[in-house]
């Protein structure tokens, strides 16, 4: 066990201690890393096959951070993913993946990370992978989605928002008002960029911008590559608008509409077989009985701020750059 774990446990039982009469009861949670996933059936062809599809889930921000949490922090995203995958990749039963979505999008280096880890599985094992939106696939969630050989969403998924932000805040004015001033003192014209103590300045956004049009031109390369859009159709995909499941099929981001069993089946069409389990990870205290239970992914978004505080519904930190809808983050 870790030190960190340890040292919190023991402030824990002293605290127990020091209350003298009347019983104290606590508990501690150490995260999903800790302990071993247990896999169960959702879903199940009439045949009663032993072969199996796994269903991952991808829940909420996508992110590379572990979350606070006493005695250590959650996995992050990629962890998760990336656990799950690593299991299925090794059960010689597991002969395809669904990749559930449900998420606005994530940071940009986190969403591609996982990209990659995803297209990494699918040319290691052999395996098909099918991606099922749910509410929402949008930005980075549809960027995940791309890794996949087939892609499925329901007619009322919002999905699209090909594009990248990078939200900044300046409150320089409003602290002027105040008679306050924020000075800094820099090496460079350019190493306070976006500072929200100093005043805006058009040649610092001016440097955002073109980091925000490098990381949008290699999200709609891979628009192009992987859904062999071209010319005007590519832009009209490519400009940050949203779409819904429906809208998306006619516009070649996906390849159907469907739900769930409709990826299933697919995903045993890809892998060449008729009957599967459909087979979910999960914590022993968190079994699914049906394929729409609770993703345990689904309490991963980003670490609280200051900002995030005064404007919870935008949920993003200033200054990261992110394949994102940020309406549809809400106030998680």
């Amino acid at each position: 066990m870790q030190p960190t774990r340890l040292l919190c446990l023991a402030l824990l039982a002293a605290l127990a201690a020091s209350v003298g009469c009347g019983p104290v009861t606590f508990s501690v949670t150490l995260g999903e890393a800790d302990v071993r996933l247990r896999e169960s059936a959702v879903l199940e062809t009439p045949d009663r096959s032993r072969d199996k599809i796994a269903m991952i889930d991808i829940d909420g921000v996508i992110l590379s951070i572990d979350e606070p949490a006493l005695g250590g922090g959650r996995s992050n995203t990629i962890d998760r993913v990336v656990r799950r995958l690593n299991i299925a990749e090794h059960d010689p039963r597991v002969k395809g993946v669904v990749l559930r979505i449900n998420s606005p999008g994530g940071g940009v280096t986190a969403t591609d990370v996982l990209y990659h880890e995803i297209r990494a599985f699918r040319e290691r094992s052999g395996k098909p992978v099918v991606a099922s939106m749910g509410d929402t696939a949008a930005s980075g969630g549809y960027y995940l989605a791309l890794a996949a050989d087939r892609v499925v969403a329901h007619p009322s998924t919002i999905t699209g928002s090909v594009g990248v932000i990078i939200p900044t805040v300046n409150v320089s004015a409003g602290l002027a008002s105040l008679g306050i001033q924020g000075r800094a003192v820099v090496s460079g014209p350019n190493k306070d960029i976006a500072n929200p103590l100093q005043p805006a300045r058009d040649e610092h956004y001016a440097i955002l911008q073109a980091m925000v049009d490098e990381m949008h031109a290699t999200f709609a390369e891979l628009v192009r590559t992987r859904r062999g859009l071209e010319g005007e159709a590519l832009a009209s995909a490519t400009d940050g608008r949203v779409f819904t499941g429906a809208q998306a099929v006619e516009m070649g981001l996906i390849d159907q509409t469907g739900g769930l069993r409709d990826a299933f089946r697919l995903a045993r069409e890809l892998a060449g077989i008729e009957g599967a389990q459909l087979v979910r990870y999960h914590a022993p205290s968190r079994r699914p009985t049906t394929p729409y239970a609770s993703a345990e992914l689904g309490e991963h978004a980003p670490r609280a701020s200051l900002l995030r505080e005064l404007v919870p519904a935008s949920a993003l930190e200033p200054g990261r750059a992110y394949y994102v809808w940020p309406a549809g983050i809400g106030t998680r």
